[in-house]
């Protein structure tokens, strides 16, 4: 999709998320693209000249004209705006838009190469200060944040573990979890998989927030709010916890699969949501495919792995057989030069020591499921 940006022209942008990244030059847009990667709920702009030719597929659009006219559409539409443009160039152009801080969007800027993205306008109410120091994580930049009260005292959930790609289950419950937080209540966040560095404030929890090891034992303490880290799916003892909860999931799940020359993709994935439901596992935390040398120009493999948005990594047989596994196949070796494919595949990817789910074969696929450690 390609928006046409002209003088007096009304402009309608397809908004599908709550942020807005826009970039206008070569180097920004690299960074854009990377930082729209791992960043759920922002829509990528960019100017058209900077094609890639992956944009339909990745929802990304386009402009042609000045950035200028693109962004009271924004400002309209969007609860941030990420904008990697200089900083004074921004404040010329958004100057004419602002109302109030009240209603105005959060606006973040990041310069060229990266390395400071700074909080310009609605730092505490429209949420630029946290927006800032989530991107720069991501970015791994330094954020600027020059408001004279520091407003990072908790945690915010609309943006909680973005750095690290992780994604939520619904949006259903964001607004009244937020709540929860802003006005100090008893939050309980439980996680069982996924990054732990995602309090990296030089201060400790606020009071309000509570650790706990298990659902079990957080239902236990009656929370008015909770924040669940998890790849499993709940079971219906655990839903409880989600009458004012979010569920968040990290990308924790490595997929090692092996498959006949020609498998088709719809087959790779009708067995990838087997091996996933015998595990009670959620798709939306699966981090990547792995394979072997052989498999690396798979168009099945490549196809799923490009639907989803996963890493596709494959070994060398000599690498594979580096692992040792429960089931070493002599037919394997035969006629791949490894004595296993899912298994030491999966293992190597993960950094896992042992399986979550060995070998599940269906027809001209094998799946192994392995779990990220941290």
């Amino acid at each position: 999709m390609t928006l046409v940006l002209e003088e007096g022209k009304q402009l309608t942008v397809n908004q599908r998320g709550e942020y807005a990244i826009v970039a206008i030059t070569k180097h920004g847009v690299e960074i854009s693209r990377n930082l729209s990667a791992s960043f759920q709920g922002a829509d990528l702009f960019y100017m058209k000249k900077f094609e890639k030719g992956d944009e339909d597929k990745r929802q990304i659009q386009l402009f042609e004209g000045s950035v200028r006219l693109l962004l009271p559409a924004l400002f309209q539409s969007y609860k941030g705006i990420i904008i990697i443009v200089s900083l004074g160039a921004v404040v010329r152009m958004i100057a004419p838009l602002l109302k109030d801080k009240k209603t105005d969007p959060g606006v973040v800027v990041i310069d060229d190469k990266g390395e400071h993205v700074i909080s310009l306008l609605s730092g505490h109410i429209g949420g630029a200060n946290e927006l800032t120091v989530e991107v720069a994580e991501a970015l791994g930049a330094r954020p600027v944040i020059t408001t004279a009260s520091d407003v990072q005292k908790t945690i915010p959930v609309d943006l909680f573990g973005k750095r690290f790609g992780w994604v939520w289950d619904s949006a259903e419950k964001l607004t009244p979890v937020s709540a929860s937080v802003v006005n100090e209540e008893h939050i309980a966040v439980i996680q069982e998989s996924g990054e732990k560095g995602w309090w990296n404030y030089d201060r400790p929890l606020p009071e309000n927030i509570k650790t706990y090891a298990s659902i079990n034992e957080a239902l236990n303490a009656k929370p008015d709010a909770a924040l669940v880290i998890t790849h499993r799916n709940l079971t219906e003892e655990e839903y409880p916890i989600l009458k004012n909860g979010v569920v968040y999931r990290p990308k924790v799940i490595v997929l090692g699969i092996g498959c006949n020359r020609g498998t088709s993709s719809q087959e790779i994935e009708s067995v990838i949501h087997q091996a996933l439901g015998e595990l009670n596992f959620s798709i939306k935390s699966v981090k990547a495919i792995s394979s072997i040398d052989l498999k690396k120009d798979e168009e099945g493999l490549i196809k799923v792995a490009r639907k989803h948005g996963w890493e596709f990594t494959c070994y060398p047989p000599e690498q594979l057989n580096t692992v040792e596994i429960a089931q070493p196949s002599d037919t394997v070796f035969k006629y791949t030069g490894a004595y296993g494919v899912s298994e030491p595949a999966a293992l190597l990817l993960s950094g896992a020591e042992t399986l979550a789910l060995v070998k599940k074969k269906s027809g001209n696929v094998t799946v192994s499921v392995a779990v990220v450690p941290y």
